[in-house]
């Protein structure tokens, strides 16, 4: 080639090392947010972009294409080590986040003085992190919840606990997770920090109306997550929304995975109520002693509390419902998309013989023989046995029969429920398991027996790949979660207890009708700035929360300017909060209608020989 010819072709080489330089820049500082790195971390990263550039066009112009390889190498190691030395620290969430309007009033418990922050505009109060229990760990891992001990001086509840001890993502898992299932991911500065998690999580938060308030209701809210994940402080359920509308509202954390709900004989045997295997489930009723002998302090009426959760925290809300151990701690239940009391629960429920036997396996594979030698592991060691160990148990103390059962005999707490499921429950469970034509009617058959497969396939045909994976995404959330509202409406009808059953189907452009979708309607927590939701979304949250207000006043939803909402009664009819062709004919976008998926639970009473 002639000099000439080199010369020309210069410029277009040097374009192309731009260009690579900006791709890589911008990759850089995707890799960065999505991380949540420190700020240190982006300083760094422009400086080692700025000084490659500048070498890359004084002093290696000229150079060998191996010099120049090497240098852009270079670069990629300085980039790795400003990752790892710029990941983002742990620290404590706020109770307020962003501004708050202060300090509140000193108020007493039973343990102690204690100081909350106002919300922003001082119509709130929130108190964050008080101890309900001591911390169980040492002596204390898998053993009953022992009361909180008084503490000295004033606590500061301005900052929420550690959430239980769990295996947590990492910051680009979380990042993506809200850019493809949640479709709300903000870029931002500010955020590059992660929560604690800790085996020390037995606290509670509360949110009140601000001012001296008393008598108020009270509902105390059960997170999600299997029972092996979760937080108490996630904004959609967050408190703030119906504490403006005159209720106080309790969380808690809860011992999860292995930690809440690991049984052994051993446990069994030393301990003076006998029970092993229920420790998480134990937590949470410790929570409610705790709102039974503090709430006044706070406002609220001990005597007018309602229990409600979410996903696994429905599951352990619907356990409650049978326990003995919480007889008198609530009147009324809200079970959002689960619960265990079908007769055999699809979900976070196992018998003893099982539990005692993944007990076995956990030692095993942990290599030890004795649960000292268990106890003596540190948390990060056990943690991860979490996926075999997130199931309640009937342990003959906090549970005594199966809820199928115990609600069979007539042995339940709570005088009114409100609960139901939605649309498209299992859309985020089968991602990366759906089906297809191919793989359907084997998928049917892996589930069921060959009599019932057949039945399936009679009401649910599929034709084409998308008939089949819209016919397993609704079958799937049949099994998973509606089933056990069916079984749960039908027992409450005949212990007598008003039974009100939604089925929400709202689209929009986060969540829309997936699991966990409903929570950010029905807590009334729609973000004022989220260009996610429209107008339509908004009236039907206020709706929701409407309804969800006067039955935790009332135990009964309905109230003026509402579409009557009809306690079960015979076959299953429940109230539709969406947008279906009927609902959108209405004036106020709810509705009853029939059970939607009557047909597929009556295949399923077959099955398991319920009458």
């Amino acid at each position: 080639m002639s000099e000439k010819a080199k010369k020309e072709k210069r410029p277009s080489r040097g374009i192309l090392w731009k260009v690579l330089l900006v791709l890589f820049s911008l990759i850089m500082a995707a890799a960065l947010e999505l991380g949540k790195h420190t700020l240190p971390g982006w300083g760094l990263a422009v400086l080692a972009v700025a000084g490659y550039a500048f070498l890359r066009s004084k002093k290696l112009k000229e150079s060998r294409r191996l010099v120049r390889f090497g240098a852009f190498i270079g670069l990629l190691a300085v980039f790795a080590c400003i990752l790892w030395v710029s990941k983002p620290p742990t620290r404590s969430v706020p109770a307020v986040s962003g501004k708050n309007g202060g300090v509140t009033e000193v108020l007493h418990t039973a343990q102690g003085d204690l100081t909350g922050i106002y919300t922003a505009d001082k119509k709130v109060e929130v108190y964050a992190g008080i101890p309900y229990a001591k911390p169980p760990v040492g002596a204390l891992r898998w053993r009953e919840p022992q009361p909180a001990e008084p503490w000295s001086g004033v606590l500061a509840a301005d900052h929420f606990a550690p959430m239980s001890m769990q295996v947590t993502n990492s910051p680009y898992y979380d990042s993506l997770a809200q850019i493809i299932g949640y479709h709300d991911y903000k870029i931002s500065l500010s955020d590059n920090w992660r929560p604690p998690v800790s085996e020390d999580s037995l606290y509670l938060n509360i949110w009140k109306p601000a001012g001296n308030v008393k008598g108020l209701p009270v509902l105390v809210y059960v997170h999600g997550g299997s029972l092996q994940t979760g937080q108490p402080w996630y904004q959609d359920y967050s408190g703030q929304g119906l504490a403006h509308e005159g209720v106080i509202v309790v969380n808690m954390g809860y011992r999860l995975g292995v930690f809440g709900y690991f049984a052994d004989e051993a446990l069994a045997a030393e301990s003076q109520s006998g029970t092993t295997g229920n420790y998480g489930l134990l937590d949470q009723i410790e929570a409610l002693k705790w709102v039974r002998d503090n709430i006044s302090a706070f406002g609220g009426d001990p005597g007018n509390v309602t229990l409600a959760g979410e996903s696994a925290g429905s599951a352990s809300v619907s356990a409650i419902c049978t326990s003995p151990l919480a007889k008198g701690l609530f009147r009324r239940a809200v079970m959002e998309s689960s619960t265990v009391s079908a007769p055999k629960p699809a979900h976070s429920f196992r018998l003893m013989d099982k539990a005692l036997a993944d007990g076995k396996k956990t030692k095993e594979r942990l290599g030890v023989s004795t649960i000292e030698e268990l106890r003596a592991l540190p948390a990060e060691k056990i943690v991860g046995e979490m996926s075999i160990q997130h199931h309640i148990t009937v342990d003959g103390y906090a549970l005594t029969k199966t809820p199928f059962e115990a609600y069979a005999a007539g042995e339940f707490n709570e005088e009114a429920l409100m609960h139901g499921f939605n649309g498209e429950e299992a859309a985020p469970f089968i991602l990366f398991s759906q089906a297809n034509l191919k793989n359907y009617e084997q998928k049917l058959r892996a589930v069921f027996p060959e009599e019932y497969a057949k039945k399936v396939l009679a009401l649910y045909p599929a034709k084409t790949d998308a008939e089949a994976k819209k016919n397993w995404a609704e079958i799937d959330s049949v099994l998973l979660f509606s089933y056990g509202h069916y079984c749960l409406a039908r027992q409450a009808q005949e212990g007598g207890v008003p039974s009100y059953v939604y089925w929400f189907t709202k689209t929009n452009g986060r969540l829309g009708d997936w699991h966990s979708g409903e929570e950010v309607y029905l807590y009334g927590n729609i973000p004022e700035d989220s260009k996610l939701y429209d107008a339509a979304d908004r009236t039907l949250s206020a709706q929701m929360k409407q309804y969800y207000l006067n039955f935790i006043k009332t135990g009964d939803p309905n109230g003026s300017g509402l579409t009557k909402w009809d306690a079960a009664s015979g076959a299953l009819r429940v109230m539709e909060f969406g947008t279906s062709s009927q609902a959108a004919e209405g004036s106020s976008g709810c509705i009853m209608r029939d059970d939607p998926y009557a047909q597929l639970h009556q295949i399923l009473d077959e099955l398991y020989g319920v009458k």
